[in-house]
């Protein structure tokens, strides 16, 4: 038992770009020789990876630290809240090591430093696309870090630095190993995937013995070029977003598009100082469908934004109506430590935002339904998350996984995890498909 591996014990908390973090240290970790641990009690220590947004997640995050604390004693914290490590040690002065996001060396020196490794690292332990938390058949390629917009209700740049670009070599070298190991979806992610590359400058990198430019286009062309499906998340509507949607239509890239458009009246717009707030995108939005007929568009509204009037809310449905989006998320605005729009007048009562948000959510419910029924009798891949007695569950082309809803697909035969069979759509309510197998 002296030489048994030191197990460490997990939590990850937060957005996708945090599980990329996430990924990365324990692929580090295991490759050290470092086990993992289903449970706290009984680890060799616990690492929390915490999310800092908002304020119910910084909440959510410290509950974590006190669970962790109270089942193991010994607990690492990273992540977002990490940069605010005085919030977390004025609450719990015992944590071994408080580290910011990114900051993997720094977060593998505190392991070190509360369990040693056992032995010197054999990498062949590890497999060559790392050590993933999504299922096998999935998984998140992120592209950037960090983000050079300056949202009034958005903390991320502080916490995360401005936008830095990855090569687009070196994105497409872990996007063909994770091609390898079995992925058949990559789910491209960053703080904002359109400004991929500015802050390189769009420098080339050598991609199989030809020059790749660090561009949104070139990425998404290259990605295409893989043989599985690739969605585009955290897309802002800059012009040259138009590009992509020729491959979309082409079938090179999946005809998704994850848009957090928060508002539609300007004024709101003006006063959340959003990226691209000016561009025309009702008029894109139907070019765009006219390029491509099966595009999906999935976005994320923000409903009570300080300032916000009567009038603001009843142009956002309106716009709604218009746009006719397929996926919606919508939040009820909440202050965040050291958001700009806290020092902003008119706060909206609590009340009227309970209510904007009920009446959003119905409408966009309506909207969801008419788009999902316009699919029965439609013919559909679906690729397949969860398989049980008879029914299996899934998600098409337009459906994200954890965030959009799914396709329950009846078959023949026993489906399985991570095939992408033919369904026939046969039935439909406000966030699913239902519809039988017919390929395979």
């Amino acid at each position: 038992m002296a030489d048994a591996a030191p197990r460490i014990s997990f939590v990850s908390l937060g957005c996708p770009k945090a599980l990329v973090d996430s990924e990365r240290i324990i692929t580090r970790l295991r490759a050290e020789g470092y086990e993992l641990a289903r449970q706290h009690q009984g680890a060799d220590v616990v690492i929390v990876n915490t999310c800092g947004f908002l304020d119910s997640a910084r909440e959510e995050s410290l509950g974590a630290i006190g669970g962790a604390l109270a089942e193991n004693g010994k607990v690492i914290v990273t992540g977002c809240l990490g940069a605010e490590p005085e919030r977390i040690t004025a609450r719990y002065p015992n944590v071994l090591a408080v580290t910011g996001p990114q900051q993997y060396e720094t977060v593998l020196e505190a392991v070190h430093r509360a369990v040693p490794p056992v032995h010197d690292p054999f990498l062949d332990l590890v497999p060559p696309q790392g050590i993933k938390l999504t299922p096998r058949h999935y998984a998140y390629l992120k592209i950037s870090e960090g983000c050079n917009n300056r949202c009034t209700f958005c903390i991320i740049p502080k916490l995360r630095g401005d936008l830095v670009s990855r090569p687009a070599a070196d994105i497409l070298r872990e996007a063909e190993r994770l091609v390898a190991a079995g992925v058949k979806e990559l789910l491209v992610i960053s703080q904002d995937t359109s400004a991929y590359g500015v802050d390189l400058k769009y420098a080339e990198s050598d991609w199989k013995g030809a020059p790749l430019r660090a561009k949104f286009i070139d990425l998404a062309r290259a990605l295409g070029d893989l043989g599985v499906w690739v969605r585009l998340h955290y897309v802002y509507p800059y012009p040259h977003v138009d590009e992509v949607i020729p491959l979309m239509a082409e079938g090179r890239v999946l005809p998704y598009l994850d848009i957090p458009f928060q508002h539609a009246s300007p004024a709101v717009l003006k006063r959340m100082r959003r990226p691209a707030a000016q561009e025309k995108t009702l008029e894109r939005i139907a070019r765009w469908r006219e390029q491509c007929p099966d595009l999906a568009i999935r976005s994320t509204f923000i409903v009570g934004f300080p300032g916000e009037t009567d009038e603001d809310f009843e142009h956002l449905l309106e716009w709604l109506d218009a746009a006719a989006l397929d996926r919606v998320g919508c939040f009820k605005y909440e202050p965040v430590d050291g958001a700009q729009a806290n020092a902003l007048a008119d706060a909206v009562p609590d009340d009227v935002k309970e209510q904007r948000w009920h009446r959003f959510m119905q409408r966009q419910q309506a909207i969801s339904a008419r788009r999902l029924k316009r699919r029965i009798g439609t013919r559909q891949q679906v690729i397949i998350d969860e398989v049980g007695p008879g029914i299996a569950k899934g998600r098409s082309k337009a459906d994200a996984p954890e965030i959009d809803g799914t396709v329950h697909v009846a078959s023949r035969r026993p489906l399985k995890v991570g095939e992408i069979a033919t369904v026939k759509i046969e039935r439909a309510d406000a966030y699913d498909l239902y519809g039988t197998a017919v390929g395979f």
